[in-house]
């Protein structure tokens, strides 16, 4: 399987086979997500174990001394960046499979595991998971990870503090951040997003933008953030979610919009 002949071409085969590992993962993560669960997340590993066998061959060495070392490093770099996109891959289906027994065990509750259905956003269960599993992918690349925790009330707060519509907030949130991002719902009604790749002022810059949406479609809102970030404030996922708790806390004990950041330790 090192080579195969198409259209009197000679292709890799091992690319080939990771390639189709790739494609059945993101499938796979789709299918979880959509609600065809089991099923997808199944394709989704069969695919990711196709993707990692074939990595595991090694090409036939061919030409002169120089040719073959030369290759070798050259091979040994794609394979190392291609193992760690299935890695990547591997800790996301992992998280989705998590969220799906989340689903399975609340089936008899009110509401689904994977989604809440006052805001169309992922439940507490899926964040949690789903945040772990941005960690692991972090640490292997060297990169930030922010956790940004949001309330809001109509109007200024007063005497009477009257919540939105979840749906408001929400839309704001999906409008704001992009698509790698992970936006939820937490259990107490707390908005919860994640993420990738961002540091701190990121976060906070991202936490205005919503809070800016929310207020220019429906009027006077106050809204509040607390915004933890790894490496900065928390290497665990269950450390960064307190801690962005607190930072949410502290930002509540202002009477008007308030975006605060956990301290550093």
């Amino acid at each position: 399987m090192e080579a195969l002949t198409i259209g009197g071409s000679t292709v890799d085969g091992r690319f080939i086979s990771l390639a189709s590992g790739l494609v059945g993962a993101a499938l796979g993560a789709a299918g979880v997500v959509t609600g065809s669960a089991a099923l997808g997340a199944g394709a989704g590993l069969a695919a990711l174990v196709a993707g990692v066998v074939a990595l595991t061959i090694r090409p036939a060495n061919s030409g002169g001394p120089g040719d073959t070392v030369a290759g070798s490093a050259a091979v040994d770099g794609e394979l190392d960046a291609t193992r760690r996109q299935v890695a990547d891959l591997q800790s996301e289906v992992a998280a989705l499979h998590e969220a799906l027994d989340a689903s399975r065990a609340s089936a008899d509750g009110a509401q689904p595991g994977l989604t809440d259905l006052t805001s169309g956003l992922f439940t507490e269960a899926y964040f949690h998971v789903a945040l772990e599993s941005r960690l692991a992918a972090a640490r292997r690349h060297l990169r930030p990870v922010a956790v940004s925790l949001l309330r809001a009330v109509e109007g200024p707060p007063g005497e009477t503090v009257v919540a939105p519509p979840p749906n408001r907030l929400a839309d704001a949130i999906r409008e704001t951040i992009r698509e790698a991002d992970i936006a939820c719902r937490l259990d107490d009604g707390t908005f919860a997003v994640v993420l990738e790749d961002t540091p701190e002022n990121g976060a906070v810059w991202t936490a205005e933008r919503i809070r800016r949406n929310l207020v220019s479609r429906h009027g006077t809102h106050t809204v509040w953030a607390g915004i933890a970030c790894y490496p900065a404030h928390a290497f665990s996922s269950d450390e960064l979610f307190r801690q962005a708790e607190a930072a949410l806390a502290a930002a509540q004990d202002w009477r008007q919009d308030r975006i605060e950041v956990a301290v550093s330790e």
